[in-house]
């Protein structure tokens, strides 16, 4: 089975004068500004690296979310976030690492056992796969 999701971008000028606007197939971002500005220098606006995040967060934690079940146990809560790392190389710009931290409450289980599955969904989860960074995980397991 092949599931198929898209996005899109648009931009006009320059890089550091000119604007673009992202879509998601979706429709949660529809013709959201990106820029320079805000990839580099702070301002409102996107970014490829803060997506990146989103999605490997989401995917980490729906990852997790079954690998429980098949362990035979229920989160009560999964809060993921994750930080891509941009940073400029001698071959340009690159994404050397992604840092997952992880907050969850999972009734019945013990940090071992969290720490081993939670390591399972990190490895396995599809975004994780896509990166060649070094991806590190912080699980905290809150009773």
């Amino acid at each position: 089975m092949t599931i198929h999701r898209s996005g899109s971008a648009h931009w006009t000028g320059g890089l550091k004068d000119g604007h673009g606007r992202i879509s998601t197939q979706s429709g949660a971002l529809a013709d959201y500004p990106y820029g320079f500005q805000s990839r580099f220098e702070g301002v409102a606006g996107s970014n490829p690296e803060e997506l990146l995040a989103a999605a490997h967060a989401a995917c980490f934690t729906m990852a997790l979310s079954l690998i429980l079940g098949e362990a035979g146990l229920t989160a009560e809560s999964l809060d993921t976030k994750a930080r891509v790392a941009l940073e400029q190389t001698p071959d340009g710009f690159a994404i050397p690492s992604v840092e997952l931290q992880l907050s969850a409450k999972i009734p019945g289980t013990d940090d071992a056992t969290f720490q081993k599955l939670a390591g399972t969904a990190k490895a396995n989860c599809p975004v994780s796969k896509l990166f060649k960074a070094e991806i590190s995980l912080v699980a905290v397991l809150v009773e």
